[in-house]
């Protein structure tokens, strides 16, 4: 692929030696899709019709038998198959959401959740909300009495756990793209185990596209006889819809992915025939940034290309946004999904054809010996690459572009490590203990998670005064911070807001920081955005720099002309609203006093380290800063208001983002003191030789 000052060269295994460039021809029979305009010929077909070419319909009778007769079944569908949008449907028909029950569908996944549930709504002809609905974090879409197909996030459902530990209201729960193995999939698969030896009559169907349905069936399976007349778990296979897909490597590594990734796009747009591309990136500002390259090259293409409309999708954007790569485009354009492995089995983009795959991908890792989780950049799995190819494959012949060779394919680890192995506990922890499991260490998770990990997220909620000596959850402080849908220490920091008299402001930067992209940064106006931006920032940092926004927001009467005259997010803003309301609301079921600091700022850095002590960091000579506990070498992250030349002796920190260094973002600063008077079970206090005084005294 050459034309057009494309650098990247790919071949495709199997095929005649690549020479100094390379023909990204199709090596097949003529006729096998080569040329074929992507059109869907099910588009005039009525809903009753397409339901019924979808590969899982003929197994309808099976799904049910399976169902009727098993506790647990495993169903490994393909790609394309049909299972998330049908199978509820299925059970809905045959008469398992009677007597007021509710049938419940998991997904790892917000845009997911709703994105299905609007299908399947749809297809039963019924306004979402009603007879189908959802419920996501921050938004409840459903009716108490009318909804009886209900999607929901992994963590919505376990939060549901919590006044209903034995799910009375649901006939049938199913878990759909388990292979995922999210921290919360792996919570729920244990926690439905304990459920189904009380419910007897709870039928639990576990679906993905890729997984090992073995381990699934052996984890639920209860007969330990060798009479497999009496298994309580069996396992079926729906084969997908897909078509051919050709897989292209580059000749050598690529040294600047995001640019490598642009680079085919334009290639592909340029020499292949019609179809729609999708690129996966690792994250937000990564998609964004190839978004403008990609338009910003597509501008300079000579007259008589074709348009390219180019689209991005992550998790923190706006949901109405996340709608738009559903929309057709015309014949006269060309989609461009730029996405995060958001796109990789969760949601299905109908007319892409071609896809670009970058190799990495953005998970969260927990270092024991540090304290530290953190967002890392990592090469994809073997199972993700195959995941991101059978994109391709759904409309017809596709084509797949890998941005790694093929020996480094070879090389990639099977499977993704289970989230539960890999990150920060003590979320987890702190709702089983609400859930009444005190013996966390005994709980039956699928894959256990490291003894370390586990004593550090103990720890922490020993410090946030989350657990008491023994182990058992605190009341009220413990139980409270349970029932926040936010991380313990965010909880911690809300719930301690009164004490501060500074809850009004607190509340408003909770809000705040759920909102992934609040200041906007187009390519074509950087300096305008950075300017808008230094309008907003004060010297105590990110956290009252985002409460600068919102008070801005709500002074200028929520303008959304206001707020693109200064590069801000006008739906994230308007979303930050509904939520510091829900907050509100709780926070005054716990009888938080409703207090505002008025101007001063210092009653709210001390609220933020009550919550954030186990996050602080010092300035060291050298430039970065230190971890005060571990001595880490931490920087900030080119985003934060405190990223100057003259940077402040003491912080503390939201999150780490380890790219090529260790970033810390959402910083404020603070006072040395505050840590040991604020938490004085956490940090000790003094000089090196009189700490080490100390220490010897009590040996």
């Amino acid at each position: 692929m050459a034309a057009g000052g494309l650098k990247v060269q790919f071949w495709k295994p199997g095929t005649e030696a690549p020479g100094s460039s390379i023909q990204l021809e199709r090596t097949g029979k003529e006729g096998e899709g080569a040329g074929l305009v992507a059109f869907n010929p099910d588009v005039a077909s009525s809903i009753a019709r397409q339901r019924q070419r979808l590969p899982v319909y003929k197994h309808r009778t099976n799904i049910l038998y399976l169902v009727e007769k098993y506790q647990t079944v495993i169903i490994v569908g393909e790609t394309g198959c049909g299972k998330s949008t049908q199978i509820p449907q299925y059970l809905h028909e045959s008469g398992l959401a009677g007597n007021g029950k509710i049938i419940g569908i998991t997904q790892p996944r917000r845009v997911a959740a709703t994105t299905v549930a609007m299908r399947v709504a749809e297809e039963k002809g019924t306004l979402i909300g009603q007879e189908v609905g959802y419920r996501i974090r921050f938004d409840d879409c459903t009716d108490p009495q009318k909804t009886a197909i209900k999607f929901v996030t992994d963590g919505m459902l376990i939060r549901e756990m919590m006044a209903d530990p034995l799910l009375t209201k649901y006939s049938v729960i199913m878990l759909d793209e388990v292979h995922e193995r999210t921290l919360y999939t792996d919570v729920i698969l244990g926690l439905l185990k304990k459920i189904q030896k009380k419910r007897h009559d709870l039928k639990l169907i576990v679906a993905s596209a890729t997984m090992d349905a073995e381990m699934f069936r052996d984890f639920f399976n209860t007969n330990i006889t060798k009479d497999k007349s009496k298994d309580t778990a069996a396992i079926l296979s729906v084969e997908g819809r897909t078509f051919p897909t050709d897989i292209y490597y580059v000749l050598s590594p690529v040294p600047d992915y995001i640019k490598a990734s642009v680079d085919a796009v334009i290639g592909i747009h340029l020499e292949e025939g019609p179809g729609d591309i999708l690129v996966f990136l690792t994250g937000q500002d990564e998609v964004e940034s190839a978004v403008s390259m990609i338009i910003e090259k597509a501008r300079a293409l000579p007259k008589g290309h074709g348009f390219l409309k180019v689209l991005p999708i992550y998790s923190g954007l706006p949901f109405s946004e996340q709608m738009r790569i559903f929309e057709r485009s015309s014949s006269k354009e060309r989609k461009v999904v730029v996405a995060t492995n958001i796109a990789e089995t969760s949601i299905t983009i109908d007319g892409i054809v071609y896809v670009v795959d970058c190799g990495f991908v953005k998970i969260k890792a927990y270092s024991a010996e540090t304290g530290l989780e953190s967002l890392v950049v990592v090469p994809i799995s073997q199972a993700s690459a195959d995941q991101r190819a059978g994109r391709a494959g759904r409309v017809r012949s596709g084509k797949t572009y890998r941005l790694y060779t093929e020996d480094d394919f070879h090389n990639l680890s099977p499977a993704t490590v289970p989230e539960m192995q890999r990150t920060n506990l003590a979320p987890v922890i702190l709702q089983l203990k609400s859930m009444g499991i005190d013996n966390v260490l005994r709980f039956d998770f699928l894959a256990r998670p490291p003894a370390e990990h586990m004593v550090r997220a103990l720890e922490l909620l020993y410090a946030l005064e989350a657990l008491d000596d023994d182990g058992c959850l605190t009341s009220p402080r413990g139980v409270n911070m349970a029932e926040f849908p936010l991380e313990p220490m965010l909880a911690k920091m809300l719930l301690v807001s009164g004490e501060f008299g500074c809850s009004e402001e607190i509340l408003s930067i909770a809000a705040m920081l759920q909102i992934k992209n609040v200041f906007v940064t187009p390519s074509n106006e950087k300096k305008a955005a950075a300017r808008a931006k230094l309008k907003f920032s004060v010297y105590e940092g990110d956290h009252l720099t985002l409460l600068n926004v919102y008070q801005s927001f709500l002074k200028f009467k929520k303008s959304s002309k206001w707020c693109h005259e200064n590069f801000l997010n006008y739906k994230g803003l308007s979303h930050a609203v509904k939520i510091r309301e829900q907050l509100k609301n709780l926070v005054k079921s716990f009888g938080v006093a409703i207090e505002s600091a008025d101007d001063d700022p210092t009653p709210i850095r001390r609220c933020i380290v009550k919550g954030f002590f186990a996050n602080a960091a010092r300035l060291h000579p050298d430039g970065t800063y230190r971890s005060i506990r571990e001595n880490h070498a931490l920087y900030v992250h080119p985003t934060s208001v405190l990223y100057t030349e003259k940077p402040p002796e003491w912080v503390v920190y939201h999150e780490i983002l380890q790219t090529s260094k260790e970033y810390i973002r959402d910083v404020t600063v603070i006072e040395s003191s505050w840590l040991y008077e604020l938490a004085p079970h956490y940090y000790e206090y003094g000089t090196e030789r009189e700490l080490a005084a100390k220490r010897a005294k009590l040996e």
